[in-house]
């Protein structure tokens, strides 16, 4: 199991590959660094040839999904993962039902029960698969539709959501 999900996704180009690529490079700013900054740019990242590595330039919300991905002359492929400081804060934001277990048996030992064990268990299981889950869908979601609609694509019928 995969602690953070990730999707991806096949798409057709509509025009050719030289087409795509000019308007992808025409509405992103070029940036090495993969995080939210004012810009009247659609995306904000890397293009290297016909591969990109790219964030939405939403403020607030654009910098949590990075897109990677590949265009090729009749289709191209994306896979949209959480960005890795966004990892890290999660990761963080995942350990804190761990971190109050630890005090509250170090506080008083003597009131511990196995079902606060069970209870921690359910408050990771919670935050892992609704609350990031839900955070990754909705952003990735707006992150592709910005994209679809900027390299003028066509989805393919297969979505892959790895959990």
């Amino acid at each position: 199991m995969k602690i953070f999900p990730t999707k991806e996704l096949r798409f057709k180009l509509i025009d050719g590959q030289v087409a795509t690529l000019d308007r992808l490079n025409r509405r992103t700013e070029i940036s090495k660094n993969l995080t939210s900054s004012y810009t009247d740019q659609s995306f904000r990242g890397i293009i290297n040839g016909n591969e990109f590595k790219i964030i939405s330039s939403v403020i607030g919300k654009g910098a949590f999904c990075v897109m990677t991905g590949e265009i090729g002359s009749d289709y191209g492929t994306v896979s949209v993962e959480i960005n890795k400081a966004f990892k890290i804060l999660l990761g963080i934001i995942l350990l804190f039902p761990i971190v109050g277990l630890v005090l509250f048996i170090i506080t008083t030992p003597d009131e511990f029960s196995m079902i606060m064990v069970l209870t921690v268990i359910g408050q990771i299981l919670l935050i892992r698969f609704v609350g990031i889950w839900y955070f990754f869908r909705r952003f990735s979601d707006e992150s592709l539709s910005r994209l679809r609609d900027v390299l003028d694509i066509e989805w393919q019928t297969s979505v892959t959501l790895k959990r």
